[in-house]
């Protein structure tokens, strides 16, 4: 998605009493990249908008929400961590991603002024990957990281039919239930990863906050990792994670976070400015 390199000069001159606002709220909220993709994209769109940045913690979410729902110029909502499962709790409606997950990333308002809530980050890295030239069909893939990017990851790549999914996070009650609820899609090998297997994967996805601080830990050795496995990340800061680089090092195909913002940004976009 190519953005507008006028944009905030555009912006600055567009802003008005009539500009549609829309949050994205996160805790923490200055790593994300979305206030200025998608304000530009909405406006590439032809749509008077903008997307303003929230730092709310958890604790905070239902006094936002109180505040922020009888805004009549507030047409959407854009959640990320750790919000994508709290939520759901505040959508009249969900799409059948959201329902089945229990967790949303987007919100839009319906007609009468109450929240709908859907999930792009799954769809998003499908789309990514197959912009690499990854197509998940019968593939063998590695999820790492159970929560609310994780769990859309996890449906997607089952939806898209890979032949197995392995899943494994830090929270053995999170990994359980994730692998629980995809199996009983009945569609792929679902398990909990076998650190043992790492030369069996033809994917291999983080979907955890691995790689965002200095000094974290790979969320996964890539030195046995075939050269033929391609490696995805949601990372976007750095824009180039060390899991990244390793992986590259081993010569395997990559997908940035911020190749998945992209594919992402697109969905939500979409969802927003849906009728």
């Amino acid at each position: 998605m190519a953005h507008d390199t006028s944009f905030s000069a555009s912006l600055d001159a567009g802003l008005s009493g009539a500009t549609r606002v829309y949050f994205i709220v996160g805790d923490p909220i200055a790593q994300v990249r979305s206030p200025s993709g998608v304000t530009a994209a909405m406006r590439a769109a032809g749509r008077d908008a903008i997307v303003v940045p929230a730092h709310v913690a958890p604790a905070d979410l239902d006094a936002f929400f109180a505040g922020v729902t009888p805004m009549q110029n507030v047409d959407g909502i854009i959640i990320t961590v750790p919000h994508k499962f709290s939520a759901a709790r505040y959508c009249r409606s969900l799409t059948g991603e959201s329902t089945f997950l229990g967790a949303t990333n987007m919100l839009r308002r319906n007609a009468d002024g109450t929240w709908h809530g859907g999930m792009s980050d799954g769809v998003g890295m499908v789309a990514a990957l197959a912009d690499a030239g990854c197509e998940p069909a019968d593939k063998r893939a590695l999820l790492i990281g159970a929560g609310g990017a994780g769990s859309a990851i996890g449906q997607a790549l089952i939806e898209a039919g890979v032949a197995s999914l392995a899943v494994r996070d830090f929270d053995a009650e999170r990994t359980g239930a994730l692998v629980s609820r995809l199996a009983s899609l009945g569609r792929g090998a679902v398990s909990i990863a076998d650190d043992g297997d790492a030369p069996t994967h033809d994917i291999v996805v983080n979907a955890s906050p691995a790689g965002m601080r200095a000094g974290d830990p790979l969320p996964f050795d890539v030195s046995r990792l075939p050269a033929t496995t391609f490696v995805g990340d949601v990372v976007t800061k750095p824009p180039i994670t060390p899991f990244i680089e390793a992986a590259r090092t081993r010569g395997c195909p990559t997908v940035t976070g911020t190749q998945m913002f992209g594919r992402v940004c697109d969905a939500i976009v979409d969802f927003l400015l849906r009728d």
